[in-house]
């Protein structure tokens, strides 16, 4: 169920927010590791793929992901249509749904649209946590399409984490900003319920590539 039309004085407040976040980036110091452009892929005949990223990371990875078509899966609810809106301010566009509903329209959405050759992104840990705990609709969609899971993580040299369940972190005037594609994975699974119980062992990747960016950020000083 949708949250419902925004009133005005929120909608004025998504359009000012997005213009500050669009000034505070331009500062960022951005550094992308490991990012083959979707053009390149598809040049090579290899399928599109499925980014993975948590939720309190979102902003950082967006940015840095500006000018490469993709799109988003959020959540149904109010805070769901602001962040939507937000998407589609930097480019990106939203399907509306929820990533623990194997089933549902949203996902099917996605599968097909992968399919059709477009790169997806999903938040496996939203949009209401665990923060960093993997919930199975991006291997579900894997699984179904035959497409790889790319890991999506960033390092900002200097953040602010918001009081919220992902402690969502916006990087401060002028940080140093690391985002690391890491290496695509297949899922290899001959059911959804095979797929979905790998969802553990996948958080696991996603923190050791976490963990990859931190070193490649300090070594970049």
């Amino acid at each position: 169920m949708s949250g419902g039309p925004l009133d005005r004085r929120t909608r004025w407040s998504i359009r000012l927010g997005t213009l500050v976040l669009k000034a505070l980036a331009a500062t960022w110091r951005i550094r992308v590791v490991g990012r083959t452009p979707q053009q390149v892929r598809a040049s090579r005949g290899e399928p599109a793929v499925v980014l993975c990223l948590w939720h309190g990371q979102m902003l950082p990875i967006l940015c840095a992901h500006r000018g490469e078509p993709c799109t988003v899966l959020v959540s149904e609810h109010r805070d769901g249509e602001i962040i939507a809106r937000i998407l589609a301010a930097f480019g990106f566009s939203a399907a509306r749904g929820s990533s623990t509903r194997g089933g549902s329209r949203a996902l099917l959405q996605l599968a097909q649209l992968v399919r059709d050759g477009h790169d997806i992104a999903i938040t496996p840990d939203g949009p209401r946590g665990p923060r960093r705990t993997m919930a199975p609709g991006a291997l579900l969609i894997a699984q179904r399409t035959g497409s790889p899971l790319v890991p999506l993580v960033a390092q900002a040299s200097s953040a602010w984490r918001l009081r919220s369940w992902d402690a969502f972190e916006i990087p401060k005037p002028f940080a140093r900003v690391t985002v690391l594609y890491d290496a695509p994975r297949a899922i290899a699974a001959d059911s959804a319920r095979d797929a979905a119980a790998q969802a553990e062992a996948f958080g696991e990747v996603m923190a050791e590539a976490l963990a990859r960016c931190a070193a490649l950020h300090d070594e970049r000083g």
